[in-house]
């Protein structure tokens, strides 16, 4: 792409070792394993494809009902199902290695010797460029938020995955914890090579006629529109004390929200969300971030990280 200027627009980004084409991924849980949209958007045009979480073996996740549209985004409450390594690496990874597409993928466990098992197999798997640490998930009873509400805990966890693996490392940090800055910099020193976030935010909803919970797991997480401004928010504190990349996410609707992540410091974003409202909205998001930098005469995707002006 070539700008008013007549210079070519540089949008590759490096998030940890990961070089993407673009700064633009898709948030896991929200994009299957990429085979699911393949027949409507064309998913090669993604700087990476992030999966769906996986544990060491297939888990079926929360019981029905388990999503529920609210005002400003929705709650889900999941709860991490899939279909394991084994197979993951049988079912999936033969169409995911067909795009030419960094695959980034989530992983999850139920200690700390799972997730590093996780690790540990899916570095023997083609194809795979690295791994996002779901340490933060509301929505299940083991691992997930265990790890991402106490720092040591966090950093025990980075460390245990580090040990076990080469890929590069991102673990995807908690919003609700008094100082994000104090789990970026734990991140960092136990070995992580980016970090993500948010995650969603613990939330419910009550049926008021039956007063019941809705979901089934009576909590879910938040996610969409609704979230955007406290994750800009944690995103620019994050960048404060960050020495690795960031990936932002939350409330991504389009390329302004995109933007905005990455002038409070993101290197590249997630959308979310957005892709169950509209599966083309990652190339809308792709498309403006090159529009904006053609109107304010940027050259590269990464003079826009962290150049928000708060004098």
């Amino acid at each position: 792409m070539v700008n008013v200027m007549g210079h070519k627009i540089d949008m590759a980004v490096n998030l940890g070792g990961i070089r993407m084409r673009n700064p633009v991924t898709v948030a896991s849980g929200t994009f299957g394993y990429g085979q699911e949209y393949a027949g409507l958007v064309d998913v090669t045009r993604l700087g990476a494809i992030t999966v769906k979480g996986i544990r060491l073996r297939e888990w079926p996740g929360n019981p029905l009902p388990r999503h529920v549209e609210v005002p400003g985004g929705m709650l889900n409450a999941i709860g991490l199902q899939g279909p394991g390594v084994e197979g993951f690496a049988r079912d999936y990874m033969p169409f995911l290695r067909t795009t030419g597409v960094p695959v980034i993928v989530n992983i999850w466990g139920a200690d700390e010797s799972e997730y590093a098992e996780v690790a540990r197999r899916l570095g023997e798997v083609e194809g795979v460029s690295g791994l996002e640490l779901n340490i933060s998930c509301p929505n299940v009873k083991e691992g997930g938020s265990v790890f991402g509400t106490d720092p040591r805990a966090a950093a025990s966890l980075v460390a245990a995955v580090r040990r076990a693996t080469t890929l590069p490392l991102m673990p995807k940090l908690a919003p609700n914890v008094p100082d994000i800055r104090v789990f970026v910099r734990a991140a960092q020193e136990a070995g992580a090579d980016a970090l993500s976030l948010i995650n969603t935010l613990p939330a419910m909803a009550i049926d008021i006629e039956s007063r019941r919970p809705i979901l089934a797991n009576k909590v879910g997480g938040l996610s969409g529109s609704a979230i955007h401004p406290v994750a800009v928010k944690l995103v620019w504190e994050a960048a404060q004390a960050a020495r690795v990349p960031i990936l932002a996410m939350g409330g991504i609707m389009g390329p302004e929200q995109a933007v905005e992540f990455m002038l409070a410091g993101a290197a590249a974003v997630a959308v979310g969300t957005a892709n169950f409202i509209d599966p083309g909205v990652f190339l809308r998001v792709i498309d403006g971030i090159e529009a904006y930098m053609r109107r304010q005469g940027l050259g590269s995707v990464r003079e826009l990280t962290g150049a928000v002006i708060c004098d």
